[in-house]
């Protein structure tokens, strides 16, 4: 069992995060809403969230050590052990993982000599596999702490993270230049990134993905008029010669219904295999 209760910071550490901590929590109403921002600031001064640091937020938020730890164990940004000055975390989810992702994570591990959520003997750096990151139109995607490097391959992620042990620079393909981890703790605790140029540094997203932005915001997909809409095919219900909704001219493809008109074959709209009650199995 750790020794109770957990040892304090040193006197000039606590005396500043004290300062920090005080900013933070003027900016909410109800002092316990800065929880979270108070976790990313002690993440800052330590690369994980230590039981000193959660000694520090229960006490100056009024709450146990037992709430706080609830709460840093529950969000996976939160680390719970120390851990490298550069996350780097391959997206696994679906479509990076076919695009290629799985075979990067593998490769890494192997490359680095450590499994998920591992760091490396020199302390640099931490694999872990991620979720969809929302640059599926650059997949896969690999970030280092939460900086976009995209359309990566096996070889591209292994040179990346060669260049980030030995310390050479290394520029993420959108956004802010890269910093460590640390620092980037201290961002998300909501301070500002003062390095010249990097709150002007950013990348927009992918062709696909603005492509569903102005189709949603009403405007013309490239190659098409401003009222491209594909109608269901004729029915029953609307004669093929009823103009469809959304175009007054564009008729469906015949012989191609899409998923929402197609007949569907179920208990309740067959007359042959009537529904039976509601409780019956299946049903």
């Amino acid at each position: 069992m750790p020794q109770l209760p957990a040892p304090d910071y040193p006197a000039d550490v606590r005396a500043r995060l004290e300062a920090d901590a005080k900013e933070v929590i003027a900016r909410y109403p109800d002092s316990r809403s800065a929880l979270l921002p108070l976790l990313h600031l002690v993440q800052s001064e330590e690369g994980h969230v230590t039981r000193t640091g959660v000694r520090f937020c229960a006490e100056r938020l009024g709450l146990t050590t037992a709430e706080v730890t609830a709460v840093s164990t529950f969000y996976t940004m939160y680390r719970r052990k120390p851990s490298g000055d550069y996350q780097v975390g391959v997206c696994t989810n679906t479509l990076c993982a076919v695009m290629g992702g799985d075979a990067i994570f593998e490769e890494l591990k192997e490359h680095l000599g450590v499994g998920n959520g591992e760091t490396t003997e020199d302390g640099a750096v931490t694999l872990e596999h991620i979720e969809c990151n929302a640059a599926c139109d650059f997949a896969p995607v690999v970030m280092v702490n939460w900086e976009f490097f995209d359309n990566q391959t096996p070889d591209s992620a292994k040179r990346l993270v060669d260049d980030l042990r030995a310390g050479r620079t290394v520029e993420p393909t959108r956004g802010a230049p890269l910093c460590t981890y640390k620092e980037t703790a201290r961002m998300l605790a909501g301070f500002p990134d003062e390095r010249p140029g990097a709150v002007e540094a950013t990348g927009g997203a992918g062709p696909a993905s603005l492509v569903g932005l102005r189709l949603a915001k009403g405007e013309a997909a490239p190659g098409h008029g401003a009222d491209h809409v594909i109608a269901p095919r004729a029915t029953a219900d609307r004669p093929s010669d009823e103009p469809p909704s959304g175009s007054p001219t564009e008729q469906a493809p015949s012989g191609h219904p899409s998923s929402h008109d197609a007949p569907q074959e179920t208990s309740a709209s067959d007359s042959h295999h009537p529904a039976g009650h509601a409780d019956e199995e299946g049903e």
